[in-house]
């Protein structure tokens, strides 16, 4: 096996210096730092994690929470984005990820309980019930945190701008005319509740009043459940024009229930999704496009930086902007018959 001893002598430099190169340590130049790294390559040097570990006192792991009950989470494009854009960028850092859960070694775990067993160096959470004793635990522990689209006083905070996002939405299908707009919304969570605010916000600016019965709960990536509240706020005397479905997904429970209305989106019904994925490209759904690569690379680089600079990195709450995809499902009201 290729020693660090071995290397030195074939730079010909010291021992000490070929563990500052290794170690990333900024006291060497990059030309040097570079050679060595080159030549302990080209030996087959691999680096004794453990060893760096006792010695740096972290293990260069980082944990992800992510907890999705309707088991679609990694199939669905916006959170398999995130997720990967998370790990790409941890690993461009030299960090290997881990997922966290409490159902390893037996079952009797606890989130901390494993991240603390795994001896990681911090944690991004996504796509969890945050009010979970658990979850609230791991974020009470002291570990290096980020989390995504919800915000805890202790832990970085990336979030999708859901109060622009809904807002956008409100005033494009206004300005096609729409007086009449209803809003399935997900369950309640952070990420709800600001798409709420940025709808009634928009509504109010506009002049806009909603009945109560236009704005009822869905499920977020639950086709069925939409399909069942599309059903409902069809049925009301006075129905919408347009209605905003939870997220691109479950649009498709609003669309069949179109179809077997006899109702064509686009024309006699309009919609709106949210999300951004390829599906609402395929359906002509206009939409709001989260930019889940830039909120996964943020995450990583805001909690390595935290990791490895935690004296001079702020815990901050990060927005992260999206855009309106403007598709064919939006009938525009003004044009005269």
């Amino acid at each position: 096996m290729v020693s660090m001893k071995d290397i030195a002598k074939r730079c010909g430099v010291s021992v000490a210096t070929v563990s500052k190169a290794l170690n990333g340590q900024p006291d060497i130049g990059e030309e040097t730092r570079n050679r060595i790294k080159a030549i302990a390559d080209e030996m087959g040097y691999l680096t004794n994690a453990a060893a760096r570990a006792l010695k740096t006192n972290r293990t260069h792991i980082l944990g992800v929470l992510f907890v999705d009950e309707m088991r679609s989470g990694l199939a669905h494009e916006y959170f398999s984005t995130m997720l990967e854009s998370f790990k790409v960028e941890a690993e461009a850092s030299g960090y290997d990820i881990i997922f966290i859960n409490r159902n390893v070694y037996g079952g009797h775990n606890t989130y901390l309980k494993h991240c603390r067993y795994r001896n990681v160096d911090g944690v991004v959470i996504a796509c969890v019930d945050f009010r979970d004793p658990q979850v609230l635990e791991l974020v009470e522990s002291g570990i290096p945190l980020a989390t995504i689209d919800h915000i805890f006083n202790n832990s970085i905070a990336v979030i999708s701008d859901n109060v622009s996002g809904a807002e956008q939405l409100v005033r494009y299908v206004y300005s096609m005319g729409h007086r009449k707009i209803a809003f399935l919304h997900g369950e309640s969570t952070v990420v709800t509740q600001n798409r709420l605010v940025g709808f009634y916000r928009a509504c109010e600016e506009l002049g806009l009043t909603i009945p109560e019965e236009y704005v009822r709960p869905c499920v977020y990536h639950d086709p069925k459940r939409c399909e069942e509240a599309t059903r409902e706020l069809l049925a009301l005397p006075d129905p919408p024009t347009c209605i905003f479905f939870p997220d691109d997904f479950s649009a498709l429970g609003g669309i069949n229930t179109f179809n077997s209305l006899g109702l064509r989106m686009g024309d006699t019904i309009s919609a709106v999704g949210y999300d951004g994925i390829h599906l609402a490209k395929v359906l002509g759904l206009t939409t709001y496009s989260q930019n889940a690569w830039e909120l996964g690379k943020t995450a990583a680089t805001q909690l390595i930086s935290l990791i490895e600079r935690p004296k001079t990195t702020p815990v901050d709450r990060i927005l992260v902007p999206g855009g309106l995809c403007v598709g064919t499902s939006v009938r525009d009201l003004n044009q005269k018959e």
